[in-house]
């Protein structure tokens, strides 16, 4: 550009000078001068407004280029959610736990009372944003099922109960006795101690017989007898509840309830409460081990840290809690295994209706330092799978659910963990024990 403009500054300045000198130069360049470089200036700005041109083409095309490869990205202010599967529903008769539906995550189902699970009881969400499984239903339990009625008696199903319909000459709640044989179920016949002479008077030349609160009139009007009612028997089936939690002993003219081993009556006469043996100081535990109340009874524990290995060692900080000891920097297997390891023992009752939560772990770190999704649960434990479920309750905390009831008497062991991640980092892993012993009993 510099060399254009002292060009036409030189070809002015020639110009100028022929025109005062009327067609003479003096100085400057003669006219077939001047022609031929105003020829070459052409030729110059000829070339510059090619190369101007091909050079904004060249622009062009490298902007179009780079508008279309940013467009494949999202905008950074852009949220993309992750790909997820359709919402799922509860099944009639059940419930779902489980609210996120996105690819890796579980939703899980239990039935109510009286149903049972047909289908998986957990589905995933796959890749391809589809669940795992077919739909699971909840079906009534069919009472009758097991045939329970004998010689020929009818099963009618109920909520939760059967009744049978027995034949002629056959009676009892599963047509088990002969009509005329017998004896009626809520009364004690054989049994001498069972029975009273009753209370006679003689009103208007009429003889009037009566027997005490607890028994009932049998016999003939000359030969009658009072006959103890077995209240057990009586109020068995009774929809206000039974008698007794435990145990009914039909006694003549009464009854009273018993517990079983390790349980006491309360002071309503009719329900049990556990004896806690640790608390009262009735166990035998010796030194150095822990006395942990069960139903009906009690253990004596003493949990061991995890034995070391390489550079992964524990101590024991508490009867209950081991903690990690100090990593060397360069361990990367170390700083994997968890930093605490805690011992949980957990007495729960037999038939426990569910869902129950049964242990809460939460983290201790300050709210706001860590994400949303920093914290991940889990579980592991021998044949646990569909009994418990581990599940985010807020934040910082997750709950272990038991899914379905436990019968006892039994005893289970689930290891639950917690990881903290900063970003993709781990920070720090903690893993709780927790052994839960099941009474045989529901009270």
């Amino acid at each position: 550009m510099q060399k254009v403009r002292c060009g036409c500054v030189l070809l002015l300045l020639c110009l100028t000078a022929i025109h005062q000198s009327h067609g003479t130069s003096q100085g400057c360049m003669d006219k077939n001068q001047v022609v031929s470089l105003l020829r070459q200036m052409e030729k110059f700005l000829k070339g510059q407004e090619v190369r101007f041109t091909e050079g904004l083409r060249v622009m062009r095309t490298k902007l179009a280029a780079l508008q279309n490869s940013v467009s494949k990205f999202p905008q950074a202010d852009q949220y993309t959610a992750p790909p997820s599967c359709p919402s799922l529903e509860a099944p009639a008769h059940g419930r779902k736990f489980g609210t996120k539906f996105f690819v890796g995550h579980e939703v899980h189902f239990t039935c109510s009372s009286g149903y049972h699970l047909v289908g998986p009881g957990t589905r995933v969400c796959q890749e391809d944003g589809s669940w795992s499984g077919v739909n699971t239903v909840c079906t009534d339990i069919s009472e009758c099922a097991s045939n329970p009625c004998q010689n020929g008696g009818t099963c009618v199903d109920g909520v939760n109960q059967y009744k049978c319909v027995c034949p002629q000459n056959w009676s009892g709640s599963h047509c088990q006795h002969k009509s005329q044989t017998a004896p009626p179920e809520w009364s004690v016949m054989n049994d001498p101690a069972f029975s009273r002479k009753p209370r006679c008077a003689r009103i208007d030349q009429a003889q009037h017989c009566s027997c005490d609160a607890g028994f009932h009139m049998s016999g003939t009007s000359d030969n009658s007898i009072c006959q103890d009612v077995n209240e057990c028997e009586v109020y068995k089936h009774d929809r206000g509840g039974k008698l007794c939690v435990h145990t009914c002993v039909n006694v003549p003219g009464s009854f009273h309830c018993s517990c079983p081993s390790g349980y006491k009556l309360l002071p309503d006469g009719r329900s049990c409460e556990d004896v806690d043996e640790c608390l009262t100081q009735q166990h035998n535990c010796s030194r150095g081990t822990t006395c942990i109340n069960t139903g009906g009874g009690f253990q004596c524990v003493n949990p061991e840290c995890p034995r070391s290995h390489g550079n992964i060692s524990y101590v024991k900080t508490s009867p209950f809690q081991c903690e990690r000891n100090p990593c060397p920097m360069e361990s990367h297997s170390c700083h994997q295994a968890p930093k605490t390891v805690s011992f949980h023992y957990l007495s729960l009752q037999s038939q426990l209706q569910t869902p129950a939560t049964l242990f809460r772990m939460a983290t201790a770190v300050a709210p706001g330092r860590l994400g949303h999704d920093s914290l991940r649960f889990g579980t592991a434990g021998s044949n646990t799978k569909g009994i418990f479920v581990m599940q985010r309750s807020d934040r910082q905390t997750g709950e272990l659910i038991l899914l379905q009831p436990l019968r006892g008497p039994q005893e289970l062991s689930v290891d639950v963990d917690m990881s903290e991640y900063m970003g993709r980092t781990l920070q720090a892993k903690h893993v709780a024990k927790v052994h839960i012993m099941v009474s045989p009993y529901n009270f």
